[in-house]
């Protein structure tokens, strides 16, 4: 059986008349940039992220980098994060022209270690960004106890956490902003890119607002350099259609995560921890398992799908040798890296397809002679 990581096909065809609805409202319309879509959206993702204000732009990057720039981050700055994350976290950092510093993750969540960002503030510090990965949110209230003692703003990067919840708090409404990505992978996914920042702070939404358009306000007058950060009204469109059904999708990946806690119980795999703090939207089912790169080559030749998120941390990629700081050891991300193995978990996912994703996960571990975790992760 052949069982990809993720069939958007699947998702399509349950909403396929609905989704060209909407599209074409929009073409007829000839709306073709911002307008009563994009608003609608903000408001409702605002919403749902218990924010007064959305604002909706052209990716889960650009959230994150309209949301540094906002906030005056550039040349001569630090932010602290995480350096297991997809690249945008600390790529955005540097396009601004900051210093990423990083830190290292708890081994059980693969989220940042608070207890290790106190030591990384200095005087340049000026922002924090907790990466809120697989979907499952940081341990936020430490983080915002550091950030207010130190004055530094929050950031929350929460591409793959949408709707996700810590101690009953939703994921981007903790910070000064949240970030969200719509890249069609997401739990709540566009037919292209698309993102969204959201935010209780009325002065920085206004200027949140105009950093999408170049900085203008009113249009063609400009009182600070901002960028083409615009959410495309047609992606808006059809994410209003998918969002009513975003939370059962999300509580179909909770379902097919603990299929697989129970399938894998008695193995030597590692399974998620997911705090008792949290309810994570569960973006990806990641689990740890010794002789990795071995087990995802063979699983990819059955034909199941698998993904490292991610094969090297951000301190060892090229293009940061001596454009970051790393403030003690990174030995947990590093070990991370090595060890970790995403498999299929999306809503759509069938009995038969679980059974085979777990059947050959088991089989291979046990084939490969894969030896003890523990041995792999010293």
């Amino acid at each position: 059986m052949k069982v990809p990581l993720l069939d958007l096909k699947a998702q399509y065809a349950t909403i396929k008349d609905e989704v060209l609805a909407a599209v074409s409202e929009v073409l007829d319309s000839q709306v073709c940039i911002l307008g009563p879509k994009v608003a609608e959206l903000e408001q409702r993702v605002a919403a749902l992220s218990d924010c007064q204000f959305g604002v909706g732009v052209s990716s889960g990057t650009d959230a994150l980098l309209a949301s540094l720039m906002a906030l005056n981050i550039g040349p001569g700055d630090e932010v602290i994060t995480t350096p297991f994350t997809f690249f945008a976290t600390a790529g955005c950092i540097s396009r601004t022209g900051a210093l990423p510093v990083f830190v290292d993750i708890d081994p059980c969540t693969y989220n940042v270690d608070p207890a290790k960002i106190e030591a990384a503030v200095t005087d340049r510090t000026k922002a924090i960004i907790p990466v809120h990965l697989y979907g499952q949110m940081c341990d936020m209230d430490p983080i915002m106890e550091i950030a207010k003692k130190h004055n530094l703003f929050v950031i929350e990067d929460g591409a793959q956490a949408i709707s996700a919840s810590y101690k009953g708090r939703k994921a981007g409404s903790i910070g000064t902003v949240g970030c969200f990505s719509f890249f069609p992978s997401k739990n709540l996914g566009g037919a292209g890119d698309g993102g969204m920042i959201v935010t209780n702070d009325p002065a920085l939404h206004e200027r949140l607002v105009a950093m999408r358009a170049h900085g203008s306000k009113p249009k063609y007058y400009h009182k600070f350099v901002g960028g083409n950060f615009r959410l495309d009204p047609i992606q808006a469109a059809i994410l209003l259609v998918k969002l009513p059904h975003l939370g059962d999708w999300s509580e179909g990946r909770r379902r097919h995560a603990a299929f697989y806690d129970k399938a894998f119980a008695a193995s030597g795999i590692q399974t998620p921890t997911v705090s008792p703090d949290c309810i994570s939207i569960f973006n990806q089912y990641t689990i740890r398992i010794s002789n990795r790169d071995a087990v995802v080559q063979a699983l990819k030749q059955e034909g199941v799908g698998a993904e490292i998120y991610y094969p090297l941390p951000m301190h060892e990629q090229e293009c940061f040798a001596g454009k970051c700081r790393v403030v003690g050891s990174l030995i947990e991300s590093e070990k991370a890296s090595r060890s970790v193995l995403s498999l299929p978990v999306y809503p759509e996912l069938t009995q038969d397809q679980l059974d085979c994703v777990a059947h050959s996960v088991l089989q291979l571990a046990s084939s490969l002679e894969c030896p003890p975790l523990s041995e792999v992760l010293q």
